[in-house]
């Protein structure tokens, strides 16, 4: 598989469960090694520079963060301790914690508040501000929207797009494509490892076989693979 994300922009990266999305992103950010055997061939590069050789803080400290599925945040410890070890890299600066109030106001009336013990969108939103401590250039959000009240997640989508606004890429992993597609300049489908459709967003919004199998609506009912909704239209179109 082959993805670009332009400086600047929010990208798309969209599948159905196991098609390899969270596999993707650990390998840019180091955290999936090789358990054996070799990599003869592709190569991860930031700004320039390859970074699959590195390890997951000298590519933190080059500017990429990641948030991970589920939040993974620390419960035991305050918010404000939380954001703290975000910034393991280049110290908690007074600007990041400022930048991530503001864009979090409620964490900052819960700074003091164990982490625990917040709301699950007061969670996903301090697993945010805990990765923009690192001052990234590149953010890569893993389903963000995961398990979230629908007005919670709207609240999520403006929050990525300000975020964007100042300055920061986005490599979004969502199985919420409506939402996901709505924001970002481009999108690629990926399915067992693969890309089997890399469009830009608006394209990829309008296209039937996107919206059939992202709506969940399948041929006889099944759950079917993206490739088996394309075949189905196709043959479908002929037939008549």
């Amino acid at each position: 598989m082959s993805l670009d994300v332009p400086d600047g922009e929010i990208v798309a990266l969209l599948g159905a469960n196991g098609a390899g999305k969270t596999t993707v992103l650990r390998a840019i950010t180091g955290l999936l090694d090789v358990h054996r055997g070799e990599l003869t061939r592709g190569q991860v590069s930031f700004e320039g520079n390859r970074i699959d050789a590195l390890a997951p803080d000298a590519i933190v400290k080059a500017g990429i963060a990641q948030v991970m599925e589920g939040r993974r945040i620390f419960s035991a410890l305050t918010v404000d301790e939380n954001l703290r070890t975000g910034a393991y890299i280049h110290g908690a600066r007074p600007e990041s914690y400022e930048r991530v109030y503001d864009l979090f106001p409620i964490l900052a009336d819960r700074r003091k508040s164990v982490a625990g013990y917040l709301s699950g969108g007061e969670q996903q939103m301090l697993a945010i501000g805990r990765a923009l401590m690192a001052q990234p250039k590149l953010l890569l959000l893993d389903e963000p929207s995961l398990g979230l009240a629908p007005r919670l997640v709207g609240q999520i989508r403006d929050l990525i797009v300000q975020i964007n606004g100042q300055g920061t890429s986005v490599l979004l992993v969502e199985q919420n494509a409506s939402m996901a597609l709505s924001i970002a300049s481009h999108g690629y489908v990926l399915e067992t490892g693969k890309v089997v459709m890399d469009k830009p967003a608006d394209v990829l919004l309008s296209d039937e076989d996107v919206r059939e199998f992202y709506l969940g609506v399948h041929a006889g009912g099944d759950r079917k693979s993206f490739r088996d909704v394309k075949h189905y239209r196709r043959r479908k179109r002929w037939l008549s």
